[in-house]
């Protein structure tokens, strides 16, 4: 490469650091032992002198820093303001069945489970919430909630909101929004106070085109000067892309491509309790109850840059808009407060698809119906429905719902009871006395889940996708549950000594930190332990009771799921001997998980008892695979499942190289007979399931937890070790005050032990 283009790319995977001249050494050992390449470029200096030096050139770079860090010359821009000239939206002869299953399958609107189920949501064992909501994993949460640590209450939110389309009719409105969004979606998380919220403001736009720029000037101001110092937050980071237009030729023919003005806002809090974090998910187990909309828009229904309009072609001329900031702040301190004193049983924020989409969403999470009233709303209820005002829908206790609407509207917000969930299972909207609209949540769900299914047919298998899509939303579909063969119990007395076990990782292994929470809980003292540390002799499995290999991607899998690891041990003559031997000793256990598995699997050969062992290959969906799924722990010698045998429990999968095979055809029969299956994938009712999401990987008989003839040895794929903490994991059946029943794992690991 020349000196320009080494000094001018911009490689992303690159990390500048300063670094005292007396410990380049010190960082020279924690490089080599975590394969991390480095090099020493430079030295700062007392002179303001920029100087690029190579073998080759006379100096590439040689300026000095005031020329490079001085004041810029001010930039000056000149735009005028135009008005837009989109036509008023008429929906007043729109079909309103129509319009429903137009407004759910949009794709603003519609499920993002074919994004959502293929990136790692559990890793590091502190998601509190994930995008998924309650036993039938529905797609709906407003905001992320992870713990600050594996035995805190407190943690962190985040949450989003952008309303890019507003801007064609209003940019200042759009940004307002943007915010509005993002604190209506953070508000699901415990916040001690709204002036604890720090957003980062991602600008884009098509600077110097048309009234691009004067927009974009309109919407800072009304954003960082007026909004923002009025509801008391800061925005303390951001970024911005200013080219956002695209010029190319075709057929001879300019062409061009505008996005609209777009301000993507991110907002962070620290969370006071994350057990208190409120979900879209209907409770039907509490009783009587009903549902109370805080309406921020104040009745004003503006459909413009709605999902109604933009499923009918249009655009419409009036924007909705936070008209009154106070309001806002108004509803965060009310919602905050029913949270904290246990009145709020669900909570979603009202958005893309209005009020239509929220109470829908509400219904799918919660697997029942609704019977929702729009009196409230005036003479247009089609308006009330679509229109994106800002705005939240409370589920409480109905022996509550007067008192609580009672002090909303006390502090001048517009606040209604529109209705409650139904053990019809259908969807019903009424409207001045006469049932307006009515359709079955079963079919609505689906509806909502085919645009994602499309889009998941074209990208993975799609015998997978289809399977996946039938079972959306069955009425008769139970979700997730919980069964247990044996009590749970707590981590032994720890004596004056823990037994030491090796937390194992390799270049890119990911799960290492859980892992050792897990094991520490239960009284092992965990220590970590590179591979570079036995390759070069720095550490011997001697003084090991037990070895564990954690998930991640070793090697970033690009040599196949976990060979790397295993042929970074089975080449080397010190590793091999090294693992051989501890293998070998019948006072000493190992256990693999994900990429672990992976490995060990490729070890077989070294394992005593795992001659019938599969390989695991790429998953049948073709696809990284990230799912709360239920398994079923079957009876087996695997030390660590001892006493668990016949208990079901949902758990965390994330792997795209899952699926095991067999070398030979008898080889699952062996396992079989010997007890050596110890965990298989099963449906909602308990069956071994066979069929996608719920067999996630596509493994014979559900088959994804398998131990070595005597049990010392485990690997299994999915991760118990990412929900032990009671707090953690997208859906339990139970709030778990300490550890979860998964913990049992490591309790029996030590018990083996002692």
């Amino acid at each position: 490469l020349s000196p320009m283009e080494i000094w001018c790319n911009e490689s992303q995977e690159r990390y500048v650091l300063a670094v005292a001249a007396d410990r380049v050494a010190e960082l020279d050992v924690i490089c080599a032992r975590e394969r991390c390449p480095y090099a020493v470029v430079g030295e700062a200096q007392a002179e303001r002198r920029l100087l690029v030096d190579d073998g080759s050139y006379a100096a590439p770079v040689d300026m000095p820093m005031p020329v490079l860090l001085g004041k810029a010359p001010r930039l000056e821009r000149s735009a005028r303001r135009a008005p837009s000239q989109y036509p008023a939206f008429d929906h007043r002869a729109i079909d309103l069945a129509d319009a429903a299953e137009r407004v759910l399958r949009l794709p603003a609107v519609a499920a993002k489970t074919f994004l959502i189920s293929i990136g790692d949501r559990t890793v590091g064992g502190l998601t509190v919430r994930d995008q998924m909501v309650g036993p039938w994993q529905v797609p709906v949460a407003d905001c992320a909630v992870t713990a600050s640590g594996f035995e805190a209450a407190t943690g962190e939110a985040m949450a989003m909101g952008e309303r890019p389309l507003l801007a064609l009719l209003d940019a200042p409105a759009s940004g307002r929004m943007a915010v509005g969004e993002a604190i209506t979606n953070i508000a699901a998380a415990r916040i001690g106070s709204l002036g604890e919220v720090r957003l980062s403001a991602n600008w884009m736009a098509a600077a110097g085109h048309g009234d691009e720029d004067a927009r974009l000037y309109d919407t800072v101001r009304a954003v960082g000067e007026e909004l923002c110092p009025e509801l008391g937050i800061a925005i303390p980071v951001g970024k911005d892309s200013l080219s956002m237009r695209a010029v190319w030729q075709q057929d001879g023919a300019p062409r061009t491509q505008t996005a609209p003005l777009t301000l993507i806002i991110s907002a962070f809090a620290p969370v006071l309790d994350v057990r208190a974090s409120l979900t879209p998910q209907l409770r039907t187990d509490a009783g009587a109850t009903r549902l109370l909309l805080i309406d921020l828009g104040n009745g004003r229904n503006r459909l413009g840059g709605s999902a109604l309009a933009q499923v009918y072609n249009a655009v419409g001329d009036r924007a909705p808009d936070l008209d009154d900031p106070r309001q806002l702040k108004h509803a965060f301190i009310q919602v905050q407060r029913l949270n904290a004193a246990g009145k709020l049983l669900a909570y979603h924020d009202r958005s893309d698809g209005g009020l239509y989409a929220t109470l829908c969403e509400m219904a799918f999470a919660g697997h029942c119906g609704l019977d929702v009233s729009l009196d409230a709303f005036g003479a247009d209820p089609h308006a009330a429905l679509f229109s994106e005002e800002l705005g939240m829908v409370l589920q409480v206790r109905a022996g509550e719902a007067r008192e609580i609407a009672a002090q909303i509207a006390a502090g001048g917000l517009t606040v209604a009871d529109i209705g409650e969930p139904a053990a019809d299972d259908r969807i019903v909207l009424r409207h001045g006395g006469r049932e307006l609209y009515a359709a079955p949540r079963t079919r609505l769900h689906k509806t909502w889940a085919e645009t994602s299914y499309r889009m998941a047919a074209l990208r993975d298998d799609p015998d997978c996708a289809r399977e996946e899509f039938d079972s959306v939303g069955e009425a008769d579909d139970p979700g997730l549950g919980l069964k247990l063969s044996f009590a749970p119990s707590a981590a032994p007395a720890v004596a004056a000594s823990r037994p030491r076990v090796a937390i194992l990782r390799e270049q890119g292994v990911n799960g290492h930190i859980e892992m050792a929470y897990a094991f520490h809980a239960a009284g092992f003292d965990s220590v970590d332990v590179h591979m570079s540390d036995l390759l070069e002799g720095r550490v011997t499995l001697d003084s090991f009771r037990g070895l564990v290999a954690c998930g991640g991607f070793s090697y970033g899998d690009v040599l196949g799921a976990g060979q790397g690891w295993a042929k970074s041990i089975l080449f080397n003559a010190r590793a091999r001997e090294q693992f051989q031997a501890f293998l070998a000793r019948n006072d000493r256990f190992a256990l693999g998980v994900c990429n672990g598995c992976q490995m060990f699997a490729a070890l077989k050969d070294i394992v005593p008892g795992a001659a019938h062992w599969p390989a695991f290959r790429r998953n049948k969906v073709e696809q990284f695979e990230a799912r709360w799924t239920m398994v079923e722990v079957t009876e087996s010698r695997s030390l660590f499942f001892a006493g668990m045998a016949g208990s079901r429990l949902p758990v965390a999968v994330a792997h795209g190289e899952g699926r095991p095979e067999f070398a030979a055809a008898g080889d699952l029969g062996a396992l079989r007979d010997a007890s050596q299956l110890a965990l298989r994938f099963v449906d909602n009712d308990g069956r071994v399931a066979s069929r996608y999401p719920q067999n996630p990987n596509g493994a014979p008989e559900g088959i994804t937890g398998i131990c070595n003839a005597d049990g010392r040895v485990t690997i299994l794929m999915p991760h118990p070790e990412r929900t032990v903490a009671g707090t953690v994991g997208s859906w339990w059946p139970q709030k778990w005050e300490g550890k979860t029943p998964w913990f049992q794992l490591f309790v029996n690991a030590r018990n083996w032990v002692k």
